[in-house]
């Protein structure tokens, strides 16, 4: 017997509860590697689908979890043997198949990567989906020309996940960062992560028709999208680029105009991890190795454990949770 957060769906009501229980190892899905869990985390997918799904829940009973890190138990691939220590990161793990909510995971051997040398599963998933995010965001304002000594780098929702890892891995990096929080009480915390400069979220949410706004960022990650990507992409400097990672803000860009495009060639660059391929993805949790400083990592740090999901699931949709919630499955 393992214990599991189990999401349920009334049929009738369509309502849905999660629980933890107590469920037979047979019960996991039949695949290549069977890996022993020990930490997982919660990121606004995982609320979606500890409650009501959000469309990305196929069938139920469920186990929610788009991350995991842990000790391979044993394994049908090559690639992977019993001993192993593994990170598990999208594939619509957590969504379409069960995931990282239970003391054990069956899973493709495709979907895995090699736990980094210099992280151990506590930190990678204090890093999780929302830290390789990040990491893939800095990678490609690097790719496109991103320097330290360009000017400050804007971050919004920095006080989130994806905010936070951004935030202290740049700072690392030697740039300078503007944080951009609509929660006063956070900005001592992203000072601590190396943000430079604090910005009110109410100061980039208002709707204009100008086609240009004075230059001010030399790159940006945008986790807010709707109103605020439209008014940020108006100030960015000439030749810069936009890393949008999220839709917190809704899925229109409101008040967008074509001419920060053709007039200043600012890019925006779509930021996916689901999908992303296996090489980038090794590639990104080395430069998390490298890049990140611990010491900020563990400041993020929120623990938690398989009983306190419900309730982080909801608080995560409301925008509630600061930083990184680690999952000790075991606990």
């Amino acid at each position: 017997m393992i214990n599991a957060l189990v999401v349920t769906k009334d049929e009738e009501s369509g309502k849905t509860a999660a629980a933890v229980e107590a469920i037979e190892e047979s019960r996991l899905p039949e695949s290549e590697v069977l890996v022993a869990v020990e930490y997982s985390t919660v990121n606004y997918k995982d609320g979606l689908c500890i409650g009501p799904g959000g469309g990305l829940v196929r069938n139920y009973p469920h186990v929610p979890g788009i991350d995991f890190a842990g000790t391979v138990e044993k394994s049908s691939d090559p690639r992977y043997k019993a001993g192993d220590k593994v990170v598990l990161t999208g594939w619509r793990v957590g969504e379409a198949h069960w995931g990282g909510y239970s003391q054990k995971a069956s899973v493709r051997a495709d979907w895995l990567v090699p736990l980094p040398k210099g992280l151990t599963t506590r930190q990678a998933m204090a890093v999780g989906t929302a830290g390789l995010t990040a990491m893939l965001s800095v990678m490609a304002l690097e790719d496109h020309g991103l320097e330290p000594g360009h000017g400050p780098v804007l971050v919004t929702g920095a006080a989130g996940g994806v905010g936070s890892v951004a935030t202290a891995i740049l700072a690392k990096l030697g740039h300078e960062v503007a944080a951009v929080t609509g929660r006063p009480e956070t900005a001592d915390y992203l000072t601590s992560l190396g943000a430079t400069q604090i910005v009110a979220r109410d100061e980039l949410t208002e709707v204009t028709r100008k086609p240009l706004e004075g230059e001010q960022w030399a790159g940006c990650i945008d986790a807010v999208a709707g109103a605020m990507l439209g008014r940020v992409l108006k100030q960015m400097k000439y030749g810069t680029s936009v890393a949008a990672v999220g839709l917190a803000g809704g899925a229109a860009i409101e008040g967008a105009l074509i001419t920060p495009f053709i007039l200043r060639g600012v890019n925006l660059l779509g930021i996916d991890s689901v999908m992303q391929p296996y090489a980038n993805r090794v590639r990104a949790w080395e430069r998390i190795a490298k890049d990140l400083p611990m010491d900020k990592l563990e400041a993020m740090i929120q623990p938690a454990t398989l009983s306190d999901l419900p309730g982080l699931g909801r608080d995560i949709l409301k925008g509630q949770v600061k930083g990184r919630v680690v999952v000790d499955v075991n606990a």
